[in-house]
């Protein structure tokens, strides 16, 4: 399928940008533990601009600018739709609601901030998952599961952090109680309707290029999230779990980097005759 030339990526100069964004995100995370109270706030919205950010600037710079905006409007618009039903009804998440006037403005009970957030979230696991799997199914699935693992150190986070409360407490993991197991089934099932959709916006867009900026940022939110947890945050538990969740994509990424070195790195993106290049 022929792309046409204004959806085609910018020119090269722009590949630096979303490394820029992920150097600052990463200072931003690193903050987070050393402020309390509106600073904490501040800081927790400055991580979420700053990783949607990076998501669709190296969408946009790879793949084009109609790719970035699309991927936005799929995963974030999703996140907002099942947001605003999980707070009003329950489902599919369970019942829980967000602290108010914490995280800025927001829509139907939910701060705009949360779709942002699924959007930078979901793009390292769904490029991963593209590197890990050559069909569709499977990278659904492990885009899924990834963002449950993802999940498994985001809730506990913010939950600790006052951002929003669960109704229902004893019905968790344990040493997680206070997040009830629906929350987890919720995450899947939103996780794979939005992967369901982009596998199909996808085909739309030229072939996956340069994908450094997205595997770092997800071996950061991995290993980084897990080390921040047990030291820092005093959540041993969801360190543990979530260390072991993202690891089934983790593991495997890392095994893969290890045979192909620094060159090219065989992956999958729409069915794509070429390998995906890791460097840049």
């Amino acid at each position: 399928m022929s792309t046409a030339p204004r959806d085609r990526p910018p020119a090269a100069r722009y590949r630096l940008i979303p490394a820029g964004c992920l150097v600052a995100l990463v200072v931003a995370q690193i903050a987070y533990p050393l402020t309390t109270a509106a600073a904490r706030d501040a800081v927790t919205v400055a991580v979420v601009l700053l990783s949607a950010g990076t998501a669709l600037l190296h969408a946009a710079v790879t793949r084009g600018v109609r790719y970035g905006l699309g991927f936005a409007v799929i995963v974030s618009g999703t996140g907002l739709f099942a947001e605003a039903v999980g707070t009003a009804t329950g489902i599919p998440f369970g019942a829980y609601d967000y602290a108010t006037g914490r995280l800025g403005p927001a829509l139907f009970g939910v701060p705009l901030v949360v779709p942002l957030a699924w959007t930078g979230g979901l793009y390292p696991i769904w490029v991963v998952a593209g590197i890990l799997c050559r069909r569709a199914g499977p990278r659904i699935l492990a885009t899924a599961t990834g963002a449950v693992g993802w999940d498994l150190f985001l809730d506990p986070q913010m939950v600790a952090d006052g951002q929003w409360r669960w109704h229902r407490a004893g019905a968790g993991l344990p040493g997680l109680e206070a997040i009830p197991w629906t929350n987890y089934l919720g995450w899947f099932l939103v996780a794979a309707v939005m992967a369901a959709a982009l596998t199909l916006w996808d085909r739309t867009a030229p072939p996956a290029g340069r994908v450094a900026v997205p595997v770092l940022m997800f071996l950061w939110t991995w290993l980084g999230s897990a080390l921040a947890h047990a030291a820092f945050l005093g959540l041993p538990y969801s360190a543990g779990y979530g260390l072991v969740a993202l690891g089934i994509l983790g593991v495997p990424l890392l095994v893969k980097l290890v045979r192909t070195g620094a060159g090219r790195m065989p992956g999958h993106d729409r069915g794509a005759t070429g390998p995906v290049v890791w460097r840049g």
